[in-house]
């Protein structure tokens, strides 16, 4: 999606409270012991507000910082706290150290507290991640050198499934048997923007239960959006948000989404370099928003460490750059697909832009064999020079991505005929995004139809419980309730994989 939302912080205010009672405490006959503890109390309610505290037991490995994340489940929103830095985005809260409570060791608690306003219900959060590792679960830390388990292990506690190594045979993917796989699914926003924004890493909870949710569903596959700069950890981005701290609460992410049978496709969305030109996102440097084209300054490096950390998964699929759109930068349509394809010094553009042959090139350059995504211009909606400039693949194994969503200009099946077809009679092509701005379902019904015709792939965007006014929305709550939007996805997504 083009411009996912941006959401305010939350006044907070400093003091210091004692938890009480244990709400959801791990169960006695565990296997293993929790990676973390969180007791979580009410200890105050009255007609339209209430007050919480929260103690946090690390299980694992010493910590030098944390952050706690939940979700409510009722419309609470937090007015006041202390003990920690809390935020809010929709329903997802996070609680980060503050400066003099940051070390965290293993066995150690540290307590915080809130008052918050409710609409009527105030149910207690049903999970709980810290440092992006559940909660009151019997799943050790995965950063704990003490813990024998192995996280990428599909056969830890937990799985639900084997996802399927995927590679391309002429215009299918096909698993290690030559089986043909479609990629059917859902993209789970929020690590291209909540870490640049300094509000944690995740919007809304990624622990087993919502990615459980998401193959309830009967999902495949997951795309998860990542920021450039968060990843690199550069220094703009807080340390706590960014580098391995970022990459390690990705890898938990992948890993879940893998061991419920799912493939996770890591896509860059958000990148540095300054444009201010027609359609600009924004004018910062900075990754906060969508820029025309991937830089050349920093991209390679990411796509390097991306494929170095997976390239001995072929689990794992790669999605070279969110919504390319040099053609507003250049009302030339042959400077726009070269650039496109080649980068460099790119009319409209102020900044050294690397291709999407930059970009493959320091993929394979580590060896990783992987399948690769790779979208056209207008935002990955046009593909109709893709086959013309597509990247020279010395594996083999590059597919096209394709966008689309009510108000695109290819949003017709004549159009999915005239320039689409011809992509798919020649390599993969894969919806990484569909979806429709009305909060209804008719238009990706269309969509999935033209797809289903042809064994052709597709992701609707987003697995985030956004108010359907700022963007496409597939959820209402994190258990997978769907919105009108979702439940025409979810019911297709059950029919055609049940």
């Amino acid at each position: 999606m083009r411009h996912p939302p941006r959401h305010a912080l939350p006044a907070t205010l400093l003091a210091c409270v004692v938890v009480s009672a244990a709400a959801l405490a791990p169960r006695a006959d565990a296997a293993a012991a929790p990676a973390c503890t969180v007791e979580y109390s009410v200890t105050g309610q009255w007609d339209s507000g209430f007050q919480s505290a929260v103690k946090v037991t690390n299980n694992g490995a010493a910590k030098d910082s944390w952050s706690l994340s939940f979700a409510f489940a009722d419309g609470q929103k937090i007015t006041q706290g202390w003990g920690a830095k809390w935020s809010q985005s929709a329903t997802a809260v996070t609680a980060a150290n503050e400066s003099w409570n940051g070390a965290l060791p293993s066995g150690g608690s540290v307590e915080a507290g809130f008052i918050g306003s409710r609409p009527g219900a105030n149910t207690v959060p049903a999970a709980f991640e810290l440092n992006g590792v559940t909660c009151n679960t019997d799943v050790t830390d995965p950063t704990d050198p003490t813990d024998p388990t192995d996280p990428t292990d599909p056969t830890d506690p937990g799985g639900g499934g084997e996802a399927p190594a995927l590679k391309v045979a002429g215009n299918k993917l096909v698993d290690a048997s030559g089986a043909t796989r479609r990629i059917l699914g859902v993209n789970r926003s929020g690590a291209e923007f909540m870490c640049v924004q300094g509000r944690g890493i995740f919007d809304g909870p990624v622990d087993d239960a919502s990615v459980a949710a998401i193959a309830d569903w009967k999902s495949n596959a997951v795309r998860i959006p990542l920021n450039e700069e968060c990843w690199l950890g550069l220094d703009n981005i807080k340390p706590e948000y960014g580098g391995a701290r970022y990459q390690s609460a990705i890898k938990e992410l992948v890993t879940k989404v893998k061991a419920h049978g799912m493939t996770p496709i890591l896509e860059m969305h958000w990148s540095y370099g300054q444009y201010t030109g027609n359609s600009a996102g924004c004018g910062d440097l900075h990754a906060t928003c969508q820029k025309p084209m991937p830089d050349a300054r920093y991209a390679p490096g990411f796509w390097s460490s991306v494929a170095g950390a997976y390239k001995d998964d072929p689990t794992v699929v790669f999605d070279l750059f969110n919504e390319p759109y040099p053609d507003r930068a250049t009302p030339n349509l042959a400077d726009a697909w070269a650039c496109w394809k080649d980068g460099g010094t790119c009319p409209g553009i102020g900044y050294e832009v690397a291709g999407m042959q930059d970009l493959l090139d320091a993929v394979r350059s580590t060896g990783a064999q992987n399948v690769i995504l790779a979208g056209g211009l207008a935002y990955s909606n046009d593909l109709g020079q893709w086959l013309a400039h597509r990247p020279v693949d010395p594996a083999a194994n590059l597919a096209a991505a394709w966008h689309v969503y009510n108000f695109n200009t290819c949003s017709t099946e004549s159009c999915w005929d005239s320039t689409l077809a011809p992509v798919a009679a020649q390599v993969p092509l894969v919806a990484g995004e569909i979806g429709e701005n009305t909060c209804a379902h008719g238009f990706i019904d269309r969509v999935m139809k033209w797809f289903d015709d042809r064994r052709l792939s597709y992701l609707g965007w987003t697995w985030n419980t956004w108010d359907c006014s700022t963007g496409p929305s597939l959820i209402s709550s994190y258990d997978g309730t769907p919105t009108a939007f979702g439940t025409g996805l979810r019911d297709h997504l059950r029919a055609v994989n049940g």
